[in-house]
């Protein structure tokens, strides 16, 4: 569990790539899952409703037009209370898991050590290659 956002993104990774090179038999047999924690809160008069995605986030407004709403962003699971934490991340009558394969952890893998390594060639590429489609959450 890591959160919702781009450095939790970047952790997950490094948690996939632990896994994969240090316990693969955990990865090969699916045992290995990541929690998706909300990114968003938004209560639109007594409903709550927990989303992942922004445009998740558009959809659920576009459902209710005319109504006043809130949206909490959650930086991280520090800002959940237990309650929410417990209630959108780790109740297993509501949680979002998704399983890791082996496709997952080598591809996080192969990205760890393109931009975590020693060759300077590789992740120079992979910048230069990937910056204008990166996902910055600034």
């Amino acid at each position: 569990m890591t959160d919702a956002d781009v450095d939790g993104a970047h952790i997950a990774c490094l948690l996939m790539t632990f896994f994969y090179r240090h316990l693969p038999y955990i990865v090969e047999h699916g045992h290995l899952y990541v929690a998706m924690p909300p990114l968003y809160k938004i209560e639109i008069g007594k409903q709550i409703f927990y989303v992942y995605t922004d445009a998740e986030k558009e959809a659920t407004l576009a459902k209710f037009p005319d109504q006043k709403f809130s949206i909490q962003r959650y930086k991280g699971l520090g800002e959940m209370s237990a309650t929410q934490l417990w209630d959108t991340t780790m109740n297993p009558e509501n949680r979002v898991l998704k399983r890791v394969d082996v496709a997952d952890a080598a591809h996080a893998d192969h990205v760890f050590t393109t931009l975590m390594g020693s060759e300077v060639p590789p992740r120079k590429k992979f910048i230069t290659t990937h910056a204008k489609t990166a996902n910055l959450d600034i």
